[in-house]
């Protein structure tokens, strides 16, 4: 079974309200177990974990399901020498083993046996999405080609289609899209700088109309759990102009902690190339 993506992870101080807001917006299950939110949206499991003295808040990072992790690991083991992986407690609820990529984001990697599943994850079904469901993920990072080599040649991740002169790379496992663009100082020109890094989640949604609406009623009725207000000024015009540039997106927001999110109608998954190439 090819690779997957399966799991994404936030971690913030604010984990009750996350949970609820997923959970209404999103129509996302959700289980508030050990100081964490676990939630599914049919397909994908995401954790909202808490945030201990000294970690940093945000989108945090993603997990991959893989038949074996031997054979991750030894795929790594002389292409990528400097690739670490590590066995995680059994307490987590998706990793078996986590490790990084050539520039140093940090996922998870679990087998497709549940021997080590907890929670949303023992639920996951292959084919009973939400309506409403996470469509990809977008990583801004150093040295972007090698990194997207790398989850081509370790898990068969195939490249999609993009139009010309567009810097991206597009990765799809057949049904999430891994977009790794690259991270440049100048493109923070005028708002808040931030680090390489997991930029923002994307979701697919039956309308956007539909759900800009529910969006506004949710603010309306439950303004504990609404979406955070954007940035005011020019430097919160920046920083969503800089968002605005996923070709995915349709609408964006902001979760109530701070976790940008990209809003687009249902799509097809873009057509991979008939062979992983270099970027």
């Amino acid at each position: 079974m090819p690779a997957r993506i399966k799991h994404v992870a936030i971690v913030s101080s604010e984990v009750s309200r996350l949970g609820e807001f997923y959970a209404a917006l999103f129509g996302m299950t959700y289980h508030n177990q050990g100081g964490a939110a676990h939630l599914s949206d049919g397909y994908i499991g995401m954790n909202v974990n808490g945030r201990s003295p000294g970690r940093q808040a945000g989108f945090d990072h993603f997990g991959i399901e893989v038949d074996d992790i031997e054979e991750i690991r030894a795929k790594v083991r002389d292409d990528y020498p400097d690739i670490e992986l590590l066995q995680r407690p059994s307490s987590r609820s998706f990793a078996g083993v986590s490790m990084h990529d050539p520039a140093g984001n940090v996922f998870d990697l679990s087998p497709v046996s549940k021997e080590n599943r907890k929670g949303v994850y023992l639920d996951l079904a292959d084919d009973r999405r939400n309506p409403r469901h996470i469509s990809h993920l977008f990583l801004r990072t150093i040295n972007a080609p090698v990194v997207a080599r790398f989850y081509q040649d370790v898990f068969g991740f195939r490249v999609g289609a993009k139009d010309a002169g567009d810097p991206n790379v597009y990765l799809t496992d057949g049904t999430v899209t891994l977009v790794i663009a690259p991270w440049r100082i100048s493109s923070y020109a005028g708002t808040g700088i931030e680090r390489p890094a997991l930029d923002h989640l994307g979701f697919e949604v039956e309308s956007v109309e539909a759900f800009e609406s529910d969006t506004r009623r949710l603010t309306e009725m439950n303004p504990a759990i609404a979406p955070r207000p954007t940035k005011a000024g020019a430097e919160g015009e920046a920083r969503m102009k800089l968002l605005a540039t996923c070709r995915f997106g349709e609408s964006r927001l902001s979760d109530p902690d701070g976790v940008l999110l990209d809003i687009s109608a249902a799509r097809q998954v873009a057509a991979p190339t008939s062979s992983p190439s270099a970027p």
